[in-house]
């Protein structure tokens, strides 16, 4: 047994060392919730917060683009098409590999190095029922998922916005949100009581995380296709809105909750009781336009009525002399911006790209064929073997350490490589 003095002298250098390891090894973290000061947002020190950053799309909502299919356009027509070529058994893997491979910590730190200091989320609400989802039909990862993405940014320092991209029944009626080709959302009680719900869980769980900047209810409410059906669908969207809110501040007083507008987040007309809450704010899409301040003027304006903060949620998917210029006009219009997205397959207009497996034409061409009975699934179906293996080497693609980094891209949007 050591004597009483030669433990209180240990016991004093393993404080130190301690002490010394924490100032050395701890990394900047947002220490306290984002707060709102007119149009802006404030950071716990003060200080103005602008936000620069991207989203994680395709990780938690695949989209078919991404996987470079074109009739094939949603998270569950993807699933369906694996499904018809390699299985059940193997399509589940493959999904739970995916997310595993996805995103990472070195994704996220790679972020952070750019100068970026937050991230948009995109996420689907089936990881918080029991329905078919990425492999998984029961006991869904979404908070495992979402735990851990917060763990990595607290680790390099950036604020996480967590954005609702398929809610119950569809709030889009497109590819988009994953839906049967309507926003059933608006007119289904049921589904609306769901996409409530999962909110208030969601929100209940993170109530004292601040590395959570806010909710984003929903991604692109009601699309522009149903013109005909606006007096019907638009005017339910605010009152959703409120309702998820009542139910969000009865778990968590501390977040900001993110309010799109209708028509691919653009339209916000639809909004009559801006200030509901104290703390909301509004977030606006815009895609393919020209980067003339015309091309923003109505956001503007939207934002100087309400004086609120306002920001970009999704922009992006052009090329770098465009993605330089629109950065530029809305760091001019204290606009901050969510660029999209992050990481897509053998594409450069995005962070870093994934390499095309070999043999992955083979699979889009199998998602161009008619595949409406079984006899045309037979006929359509490439050899399995090769369908697995270019399936196995997209997982393998996809980590950080296999991609490439589009350095003149990051540059445009404001960033260092």
């Amino acid at each position: 047994m050591r004597k009483p003095d030669q433990l209180c002298i240990i016991s004093i250098l393993l404080l130190f060392l301690a002490a010394s390891c924490s100032k050395i090894d701890r990394p900047a973290t947002p220490s306290g919730f984002i707060t709102i000061s007119g149009p802006d947002l404030v950071a716990p020190d003060g200080s103005k917060f602008f936000i620069q950053g991207i989203n994680l799309g395709n990780w938690l909502n695949p989209e078919g683009y991404m996987f470079l299919f074109n009739r094939t356009s949603s998270g569950r027509l993807i699933d369906q098409v694996f499904r018809e070529l390699v299985g059940p058994d193997f399509t589940n893997t493959f999904w739970k590999q995916f997310k595993d491979n996805y995103i990472t910590r070195e994704d996220i730190r790679y972020i952070k190095s750019t100068g970026m200091n937050s991230i948009r989320l995109p996420f689907h609400y089936k990881l918080f029922t029991d329905e078919d989802f990425m492999g998984l039909t029961a006991e869904q990862d979404g908070f495992a998922r979402m735990d851990s993405l917060v763990v990595w940014c607290r680790e390099s320092g950036l604020y996480v916005i967590l954005d609702m991209h398929d809610a119950p029944g569809g709030q889009t009626g497109d590819n988009i949100d994953d839906s049967y080709g309507y926003p059933w959302l608006m007119v289904s009680p049921e589904s609306q009581t769901l996409f409530v719900d999962i909110w208030r869980k969601i929100a209940d769980h993170f109530k004292n995380e601040p590395v959570i900047l806010g909710y984003d209810l929903l991604n692109e409410p009601i699309a522009t296709h149903f013109k005909e059906d606006y007096p019907i669908l638009n005017p339910a969207l605010e009152p959703l809105y409120k309702k998820a809110v009542a139910a969000i501040r009865e778990v968590d007083k501390n977040h900001i909750i993110l309010l799109g507008g209708a028509q691919w987040n653009s339209n916000f007309r639809v909004f009559t009781d801006s200030k509901f809450d104290d703390r909301i704010m509004y977030t606006c899409h815009r895609y393919w336009c020209d980067t003339l301040q015309a091309n923003i003027q109505d956001f503007v304006n939207f934002r100087d009525s309400v004086n609120l903060p306002l920001y970009m949620g999704e922009t992006g998917e052009n090329n770098n002399a465009w993605i330089a210029a629109w950065t530029r006009l809305m760091i001019k219009n204290n606009i901050g911006y969510h660029y999209w997205p992050y990481k897509k397959m053998g594409r450069t207009s995005c962070v870093v790209t994934i390499p095309v497996p070999a043999n992955w034409d083979s699979i889009v061409a199998y998602t161009e064929k008619p595949r409406l009975n079984f006899q045309e699934i037979r006929d359509a179906r490439p050899d399995q073997a090769m369908v697995r293996k270019a399936m196995l080497d997209l997982l393998e693609n996809c980590k950080f350490a296999n991609c490439t980094k589009n350095e003149e891209y990051i540059r445009a949007m404001g960033m260092t490589p």
